[in-house]
């Protein structure tokens, strides 16, 4: 039995399929169908935004999902090319080879299995947390910039005529607004009219395949029309049948050339693809996703997918959305896309030849615009004023400086911000609330009293070597502040978790100061391994009898009352003796 718990867990599938119900297969198969549906044009725009030719969208649509069916812990993860993932890879190979080449392609596909590797290893040595790291606002200033580098990338294809590749959109504004008089009329109106059309019926009704059928009419038209003849540029012959099994073009060139590119694109997309997970998995009670698991998938899946010549792929927001609306039960639903999308490279991808390109570009601008995230940011305008500047910072520098810049310094101001947090937590002063025995912060809290003979502090962070200085000089302020009155100092350690070997020594210091001016230190409310620190770095000695209480209460009565301070430290002992027990 533990054999097959065990079995299960490494292979999702197996426990699904051991335990499927009848009942699900309806609702696994309309899902599968639509979201394949749905996956057949976003496959093909989003690999135009990754610079390959569009049948490598339909690759990408076809084994890693397998796969991923296979690993994943998601029931309802749809996965597959993405917006996100299809510009970074854009954005790390447009430097190093040009677009649609051969050379290009190897490249995006080496960088799916480098992807696949990265993502595989944090798996398996259960590393997920690294992603904790990229934090909200980072990411959501990050995806709101690439979404409108995406969009206006797709000018070209809307206006119909060529705009110089650039990593800078501002570059590619300057262009087209200079150039607007080269605009295509044709290809502009059957753009736009893709967007209108998209948009229209999803707000008329979400469960219609808008995409699919603003294709379809874009094709009738041109094949109707000759339109192609007429300056409206189409996909053209789109090869048929499945891809064929290859080994990714790896070596240590192009390990060392694709790395720094793999790492962003491992961690975004996990990002990504585990933010839709859980937010869906929420709404069913009946699994759990596992983040070192997903991991193992994903990585998988892009491990594979480069021998069956597809670019990385991951779980996309609007794709999951539609797969858990459409009735989704199981992973079932990912294998029926999957097949659907092989019936389609077997027997249909002719019926494509005369897709325009600007639907291609209409279907990219309503998915990647619908990722601008203004709401987070307003929000964040009134609840946190640093998260805010972190968000518009990270949004600028995507835009100015470029994807790969742009993320580099997301992580960087996340990183530089949760060290200044860490180094300067909170510290509260707390005064006696009237007629209680409780302690409150009295910047919070106007009616309580504070003593001028006694300061009593509560330090909220775990004691280290990076604010050690901070709660000394802090409470050296407050101190000074009291004058000649102060004879006591109290400090609350509730929220102190764990202390260090130079926190242990900085206390040593601080009680030797104290001692030596007359001040009697107190601290109330130590937690069991923050008492095992300070028994191995000899403070209890040092503090003297007692020097711990349970309470600020208890300490304020010791003060007080010399005679009561025996039974308190009996108690206290009393108690930690039980605890350690």
């Amino acid at each position: 039995m533990h054999i097959m718990r065990s079995f299960s867990t490494l292979i999702p599938l197996y426990g699904t399929l051991k335990s499927y119900k009848t009942e699900n297969l309806k609702g696994d198969l309309s899902a599968g169908l639509t979201v394949g549906v749905m996956l057949i044009p976003q496959g093909m725009a989003y690999a135009m935004i990754a610079g390959l030719p569009p049948i490598y969208g339909l690759y990408a649509s076809t084994l890693p999902l397998l796969i991923y069916a296979l690993l994943g812990s998601s029931r309802h993860l749809a996965v597959g090319p993405v917006a996100m993932v299809s510009l970074l890879t854009a954005s790390g190979i447009g430097a190093l080879a040009e677009g649609g080449t051969e050379t290009y392609i190897a490249l995006a596909i080496a960088l799916a299995f480098f992807v696949g590797l990265i993502q595989f290893l944090l798996g398996l040595f259960r590393m997920g947390f690294l992603v904790n790291f990229l934090s909200h606002p980072v990411i959501s200033g990050f995806t709101s910039a690439a979404a409108l580098i995406i969009g206006i990338s797709q000018l070209k294809h809307l206006l119909g005529f060529e705009i110089p590749r650039t990593h800078y959109v501002h570059e590619s504004l300057i262009y087209a607004i200079r150039h607007i008089g080269e605009t295509d009329i044709l290809t502009l109106a059957i753009g736009l009219g893709g967007v209108a059309m998209i948009m229209g019926l999803k707000r008329w009704k979400k469960s219609l395949p808008g995409a699919l059928i603003a294709v379809v009419i874009g094709i009738l038209l041109v094949s109707g029309f000759d339109l192609d003849q007429n300056g409206v540029q189409i996909v053209g012959s789109v090869p048929e049948g499945l891809p064929s099994v290859i080994i990714p073009h790896i070596n240590l060139g192009t390990a060392t050339q694709l790395m720094p590119i793999a790492l962003a694109i491992a961690l975004v997309s996990f990002m990504e693809s585990i933010a839709v997970a859980k937010a869906v998995q929420a709404k069913h009670k009946n699994y759990e996703v596992d983040a070192n698991q997903e991991l193992i998938a994903l990585g998988a899946a892009n491990i594979g997918g480069s021998f069956a010549q597809s670019y990385p792929v991951t779980g996309g927001f609007s794709r999951t959305a539609v797969n858990d609306q459409a009735g989704a039960n199981t992973s079932i639903a990912s294998i029926v896309s999957a097949l659907l999308i092989v019936l389609t490279l077997l027997f249909f991808t002719p019926l494509f030849y005369n897709l325009p390109n600007a639907i291609l570009a209409s279907v990219i601008m309503v998915a990647v615009f619908g990722l601008i995230d203004y709401k987070e940011t307003i929000h964040l305008w009134h609840s946190d004023r640093s998260d805010f500047w972190m968000l518009i910072i990270t949004f600028l520098g995507t835009l100015t400086l470029g994807i790969e810049l742009g993320i580099g310094l997301g992580v960087i101001l996340s990183l530089v911000l949760l060290i200044y947090r860490t180094t300067r937590p909170h510290m509260a002063v707390l005064g006696k609330v009237p007629g209680t025995h409780f302690y409150r912060n009295k910047e919070r809290f106007s009616d309580v009293e504070c003593r001028d003979d006694m300061l009593i502090v509560r330090f909220d962070a775990e004691l280290y070597y990076a604010n050690v200085n901070f709660f000394r000089e802090t409470l050296e302020r407050l101190e000074q502040e009291k004058e000649n009155t102060l004879r006591a100092v109290i400090v609350n350690a509730e929220s102190i978790n764990n202390m260090d070997s130079t926190a242990i020594r900085m206390l040593n210091e601080l009680i030797d100061d104290h001692q030596s001016r007359g001040i009697t230190l107190y601290f109330t409310g130590v937690i069991g391994p923050v008492r095992d620190a300070l028994e191995k770095g000899d403070i209890m000695d040092k503090l003297g009898e007692p020097g711990l209480f349970m309470s600020v209460e208890e300490a304020v009565n010791a003060f007080d009352n010399p005679s009561a301070k025996k039974r308190h430290s009996e108690k206290f002992k009393e108690y930690t003796t039980q605890s350690n027990a």
